[in-house]
């Protein structure tokens, strides 16, 4: 059985073709700066990778020369689209009827219309891929699954926010998360990779351009720092994380702004970016002789020490930390920077270890550790495709 993953972003289309037999990617890229003159299409596989100047006016153009890379005569994989035998798409979020994977049919897909307001800056674009599946391939069985699913587990005293029940009932305005398939997957492999028996306590940290955090106990999420919108919860490249909302409407009363405006100067003019200039942990970590860097730097990493504090209360012990996503994968220096802090809970780490870490599978944490530290690298789109297998069974 072959699946193939898409991610849809407003610009871009993201791919991966898998063998479902042994899960290994047979082919993957990424169609970028749809809509633009300056479009073209990454394409890697059979060990060479390609890139190519295409007119992708919008996202079924683009879905049309993945199809036809996948099955071209110089570097194809399979024969025809037949072959295919379901796309999973990645969704953020349409409210709280879809938390469980689906088939889309008419109907969801009509829902998923309806609740664009959920996830507004990700949701259309995922629309976008689904329609151009459905438009090249309409044989194909399309599966939708979403961020938040693996959130459904938490409590209502962790996801409810503390306004009128009537509000919550009605609008659905309440905690769900973001990252699900990310935090499904590391904190898994945990349990298998420490052997991790009933009750285990894990705090996952998905850091990358977009951040957060997920406490998952007994392997079910109980809480996680992403909230209504991807805005709520950690210091992010460009978004803000942690805000008292009275903020916005002082911004919009002394800088002139409206709502829409302010929240995205929240989205993407504030976080890392907005304090010291730089996005890129990279850039960052290049210039911390910048006080103000160097500021942006601690703040994000002191968010992110407090919420390992807050979920390690909340479950009532911790027995394992997971750092996945680009920086926590990559990044020694804010690895190093969070678990010098919490040394006061018997954490120990081997520093060359960690400094020489940059993404592979791997234990950081000393036999004498109270607290276990691994790095494991993210597979969302693994998680996608398990997901659609399921349904189109």
């Amino acid at each position: 059985m072959k699946i193939l993953v898409l991610n849809a972003g407003s610009t871009t289309l993201k791919f991966q073709l898998l063998n479902m037999e042994d899960e290994k990617v047979i082919a993957k890229g990424n169609a970028e700066r749809i809509g633009d003159s300056g479009s073209f299409l990454t394409y890697k596989a059979n060990g060479k990778s390609t890139t190519t100047n295409l007119v992708m006016p919008t996202h079924v153009e683009a879905m049309q020369f993945i199809l036809d890379s996948l099955t071209g005569k110089e570097n194809g994989v399979i024969k025809n689209v037949n072959e295919i035998d379901g796309f999973g798409h990645r969704v953020v979020n349409v409210g709280e009827d879809y938390f469980d994977s689906v088939l889309i049919s008419n109907k969801t897909l009509e829902d998923f219309k309806k609740n664009v307001d959920f996830a507004p800056l990700h949701v259309p674009a995922a629309l976008s891929g689904i329609e151009a599946c459905l438009k090249i391939a309409p044989k194909i069985k399309n599966v939708a699954v979403f961020d938040i699913g693996f959130h459904k587990t938490m409590p209502e005293h962790a996801y409810r926010y503390a306004i009128p029940k009537n509000d919550y009932e009605e609008l659905k305005i309440r905690r769900y998360g973001a990252h699900g398939t990310s935090h499904r997957f590391v904190s898994g492999e945990a349990i298998k990779h420490f052997g991790f028996g009933k009750n285990s306590k894990i705090i996952t940290c998905h850091l990358g351009g977009g951040c957060s955090m997920c406490a998952v106990l007994d392997g079910k999420s109980v809480d996680t720092t992403m909230g209504f919108t991807p805005l709520e919860g950690l210091v992010m490249g460009t978004r803000s994380g942690d805000l008292d909302p009275a903020v916005i409407n002082f911004m919009c009363d002394k800088k002139n702004m409206t709502v829409a405006e302010c929240i995205n100067y929240l989205n993407k003019k504030s976080g890392l970016f907005g304090m010291c200039g730089y996005s890129d942990m990279r850039d960052i970590e290049s210039n911390l002789n910048n006080p103000d860097v160097k500021l942006a730097f601690d703040v994000m990493c002191y968010r992110i020490v407090k919420y390992i504090g807050a979920y390690t209360a909340a479950m009532g012990g911790l027995d394992c930390i997971v750092f996945t996503g680009g920086i926590g994968e990559h990044d020694n220096m804010v690895r190093a920077n969070v678990m010098d802090a919490l040394s006061y809970m018997g954490l120990e780490y081997d520093k060359e270890v960690n400094k020489n870490n940059f993404g592979d599978q791997e234990e950081l944490t000393t036999k004498n550790s109270k607290v276990k530290v691994v790095v494991i690298p993210t597979n969302e789109e693994l998680v996608i495709a398990r997901e659609t297998k399921q349904l189109i069974k």
